[in-house]
This record gives structure tokens, C-alpha cells and sequence, in this order.
């Protein structure tokens, strides 16, 4: 499926194309499962910072089968699940990847449940344990708490002993209760009351996805030792100015309050950091540490610890009605919305 230029959702062209044999390090995958997420919402305005030019394939994980491997990659390779961060390119029935890149799925996981789990349950992960680094009896605040990252964010956190404030829309609060989260309505005018009513001391943590007006009030209701985390702008998603206005501005904030004479911290997540150039040292850290976190992920699903949040499950071919519903309104799944080549 491929973007063509800044279009809505309906003008996403299904294309045919043969793929040569792979490469020297490279794997053939043909694609089980793929997804939407804030990502591709963002590329198709033109408003995701370092995306490349129309027209390309979006998609920015997937999980599927090895079929063929290239000169220097192990064969026995071939028949394994396994997963991928692409970035763009995702949203096809077969892509070519550098086999180095590639993460196995563990036996007796669903490849959808896989999917929701990569760029998310990456993200959710290396914040909550890396950046904000969550102990137990610890109470955190979730922005977006039924949003692919924020569904998988609350059950680690509540898994790691912490007490979860979560924002989302009223249709959402029944399965956010489930998930043992307190929700709070995203549009209630009292909101940072509401916070202050359950944490009266300020919260341990706050994850941000949204950017703007949304940061300075997720680090007011940090208490005096707290941690900031913002991980997107997506309050910014239907600006028009270009994207490094609404960004750079977000990441003077943050290092402005982490000159400021207290203990609070703030920083700015990107799950890409550190990823260096290719066949780097850095690049080689980077895949390491991705390849054992999202193993450690993966495992907490084989092992029931986490539930997948599946919102709604699509053909690739219908694509602009998925990317449609995960821009709308209308969606009362909490989750990760899945493309099925």
C-alpha cells in the first residue's frame, strides 16, 4: 500500500511489484501482520519528523515468516516468526529486511498479538524501566491511556507494582478499570484536580503523548522527585506550521525545567535514539538492546502477563477504512488497530 503524497486515507494505492532475491544480509519476510498507529496518521500530512518523500510504503513494524535469506545469513533462519521496526515499509505482503534487524517471535504467540506488541510494548517498555525507571507502590499518570502504547504502558506498569492514573475517553473506562487502572475522562476541566485527588503529593511519573499545553501540566502534577516522559506531539497532528516548530520548542521546555533547582526530571523518548549509522557500533548496542527487550516483552505475552489490545482487525487491502477508524472518533476498543496481508 502506498502513500502517494499528503492525501486522506482513501487515497492510498494498492500497488503491485516483484521483489528481487534477497542480499548479502538480507531476509525475505513474507508479512503475517502489520498495523496503523499515531505514525502513519502523521506521514500521511506530512507531519512526521524525518519521514521520507512521497510516495513510499508506510507501515512502521511488522511480524512475519523468513521465506529466503541471502548470502551470509544463517539458513536455518528460514521457516522462523519472527518481528521487525521498519519504520516505513511495513504495509506489504513480503518486504526484504537486513537480517540483523530481525527479532524471533517465541513459539505459541499469535501474530497478531505479536504486532501490537513491537513498537509499542518497545516503547512502553524502555520509558517505563529506562527513562522513568517505575518501582513498585510508585502511582504513575498515562496520557492516552487506550492508545496502542498507552494500553500496553499501564499493564506493565501495573505488573511492576505501581498505582496507574490513566486518560482516556469515557467509551474507554470500563476496560481500563479491567486493566486496573484508575481513568480519568482526557477533556474533563478539573482534570489535574482529579489527579491531585488521587495522588495529593504530586505522581511519580507522567507519560505524555500529546505535546504542547499537555506537557506543562503533566510535569505541574509531578511531586518533588518526579519524572517526565513525553513520547509525541500529537496534539500538533492537524497543525500546518511546519513539524520542527511544534518539536523544537517541546524539547526547549524539557531542558529548561531540567536547569531549574529540583529534583524533578524531564526528557523526550525516541525509541531510535542511539541507533547510530548502519554497521556502527552504535548501530550493533542498538539492535542488542532492542532485540533483548522486545524478547522480554514477547515473553511477559507468551506468559500471560500482558494481554494484547487489539482495537480491530483490517485486510491490508482495506487499509484507508483502518486508518480511517483509528482516526476517528468512533473507535471503543481499547488497542492497537492490525493490517492482515
Amino acid at each position: 500500500m502506498v502513500l502517494p503524497g499528503k492525501v486522506a486515507p482513501s487515497g492510498l494505492r494498492p500497488v503491485r511489484r516483484a521483489l528481487p532475491a534477497p542480499a548479502a544480509g538480507q531476509a525475505l519476510v513474507r508479512v503475517e501482520s502489520t498495523a496503523v498507529s499515531f505514525a502513519e496518521s502523521a506521514m500521511r500530512r506530512g507531519r512526521y519528523y524525518g519521514q521520507p518523500a512521497f510516495p513510499f510504503v508506510p507501515g512502521y513494524d511488522l511480524v512475519g515468516v523468513v521465506e529466503a535469506v541471502g548470502p551470509g545469513v544463517d539458513r536455518a533462519l528460514i521457516g522462523h516468526r519472527v518481528a521487525a521496526l521498519t519504520k516505513t515499509g511495513g504495509w506489504a505482503t513480503a518486504v526484504l529486511l537486513a537480517a540483523a534487524d530481525l527479532v524471533e517471535v517465541p513459539g505459541g504467540i499469535d501474530p497478531d498479538e505479536a504486532e501490537t506488541l513491537i513498537v509499542n510494548g518497545l516503547t512502553a517498555y524502555q520509558m517505563l524501566h529506562g527513562k522513568a525507571k517505575v518501582q513498585a507502590g510508585q502511582t504513575v499518570l498515562v496520557t492516552g491511556a487506550a492508545g496502542g502504547v498507552g494500553s500496553i504502558l499501564v499493564q506493565l506498569a501495573r505488573n511492576a507494582g505501581a498505582h496507574v492514573i490513566g486518560t482516556a475517553g469515557p467509551r474507554h473506562h470500563e476496560a481500563l478499570r479491567a486493566l486496573g487502572v484508575e481513568p480519568i475522562d482526557y477533556r474533563a476541566p478539573d482534570l489535574a484536580a482529579r489527579v491531585r485527588g488521587l495522588a495529593p503529593d504530586g505522581v511519580d511519573a507522567v507519560f505524555d503523548h500529546l505535546g504542547g499545553a499537555s506537557v506543562t501540566l503533566s510535569y505541574r502534577l509531578l511531586n518533588r522527585t518526579g519524572t517526565l516522559v513525553a513520547y509525541s506531539i500529537a496534539a500538533a497532528l492537524d497543525g500546518t506550521r511546519p513539524v520542527l516548530l511544534d518539536f523544537l520548542p517541546l524539547l526547549a521546555k524539557l531542558a529548561f525545567w531540567n536547569r531549574l533547582p529540583t529534583r524533578r526530571h524531564a526528557s523526550f523518548y525516541d525509541i531510535w535514539a542511539g541507533a547510530g549509522k548502519p554497521h556502527s557500533a552504535k548501530r550493533e548496542a542498538f539492535r542488542a538492546r532492542t532485540r533483548t527487550d522486545l524478547t522480554h516483552v514477547l515473553n511477559l505475552l507468551r506468559d500471560g502477563v500482558l494481554t494484547a489490545q487489539i482495537a480491530a482487525r483490517f485486510p491490508l487491502a482495506e487499509a484507508a477504512a483502518a486508518m480511517e477508524l483509528a482516526e476517528s472518533s468512533a473507535r471503543t476498543t481499547p488497542g492497537k488497530i492490525i493490517l492482515t496481508p
